[in-house]
């Protein structure tokens, strides 16, 4: 799960995935990165902390790194949030499998208007939690999926 600073739409989109994914009891690696390191070592921004705590998942734990190349090798599929970071990231993909590994997590939602999980940053609460709204539906269709073994 990839945004730009890894502190509001990624740290959400792989809290919500870890839990489903614990709650399924499925074997499958989660992270989140951003695509700056302005970040780096920090907390999730604290409205998404609260947001995401007041609806039962705790993401208080992690911290933003930075997406880089070897994320690539370590992961089978790479989600933006956005389709500038999508970008951001495919500049960084060394080859056409790499290339093939990288979606926008909207994508999964069939008839979704909104192609990108809008940025909450400078936003108010409301957008924190239709923020989190987005990701917990796309998050849903990526389980069945796993679990019907229809992601590629």
């Amino acid at each position: 799960m990839v945004c730009l600073g890894n502190i509001c739409r990624s740290p959400i989109a792989d809290g919500l995935l870890r839990r489903k994914v614990v709650e399924n009891n499925l074997d499958v690696e989660v992270d989140s990165a951003g695509t700056i390191a302005l970040h780096a070592g920090s907390a999730p921004d604290k409205r998404m902390i609260t947001t995401a705590k007041n609806r039962g998942t705790s993401i208080s734990d992690l911290r933003a790194r930075q997406f880089t190349v070897s994320d690539f090798d370590t992961f089978d599929l790479i989600f933006a949030m956005d389709s500038s970071n999508k970008s951001n990231i495919l500049k960084l993909a060394r080859n056409q499998a790499d290339e093939q590994k990288v979606h926008l997590l909207l994508s999964e939602i069939t008839n979704r208007e909104e192609a990108s999980v809008p940025d909450p940053y400078y936003g108010d609460m409301s957008d924190f939690e239709h923020v989190y709204d987005l990701v917990d539906e796309a998050t849903e269709v990526l389980i069945e999926k796993i679990k019907s073994r229809k992601l590629d």
